[in-house]
């Protein structure tokens, strides 16, 4: 008789239902970007009422959309169990603060591709824009992601957390540079 051991073989995982949203979302980073670097910047945009200028608009609605995107990543900590708390409502906020937060985001993004376009003769510029980008395709991959049955367990993590890293990085590129640089205005 021998000792042999039977080891089980670990079940491949089936990334089959993910491969549709990440195309779509890679579709909408890249058709963002075409469109952002072919498209003639206009220069102007219309601005949404109540700031002195569409720099001072796109500054504070982004910074907006990082406040709501740091609960997006407190309120999934916690319904992934990675803090502790009783709070039945926190998918409720967690889908509502994402929700605002990508509504936010729209005025900033449109004012940026319609009257700037995608830029890359100055380095944070660059770096702002394909962050632009990839937000966007990443946030589709995400929402694609979301009614899917059969994805992986770090799908909607590793989604979300590229997303929130994206938003961070376009907050650091803009509304960070601007406050440091330009100054807080209203």
């Amino acid at each position: 008789m021998s000792d042999t051991q039977i080891t089980p073989v670990p079940q491949r995982q089936n990334l089959t239902p993910l491969l549709a949203p990440l195309v779509v979302g890679g579709l909408v980073a890249v058709g963002l970007g075409v469109y952002g670097r072919l498209h003639a910047p206009a220069g102007y945009a219309i601005g949404v009422a109540g700031f002195s200028g569409a720099l001072v608009m796109k500054s504070w609605l982004t910074t907006g959309a990082f406040l709501l995107a740091l609960v997006q990543l407190f309120s999934a900590l916690v319904m992934w169990g990675r803090i502790k708390l009783d709070v039945p409502w926190i998918g409720t906020l967690h889908r509502w603060s994402g929700r605002l937060a990508f509504v936010l985001t729209i005025p900033v993004a449109v004012h940026c591709l319609y009257a700037l376009g995608s830029q890359f003769d100055v380095p944070r510029v660059m770096i702002h824009s394909l962050l632009g980008c990839f937000f966007y395709g990443v946030f589709t991959a995400k929402m694609l992601s979301l009614p899917k049955r059969g994805l992986p367990g770090w799908t909607l993590p590793v989604l979300g957390g590229l997303t929130f890293v994206a938003l961070t990085g376009l907050w650091l590129t803009s509304s960070f540079w601007f406050f440091t640089t330009i100054g807080i205005k209203l």
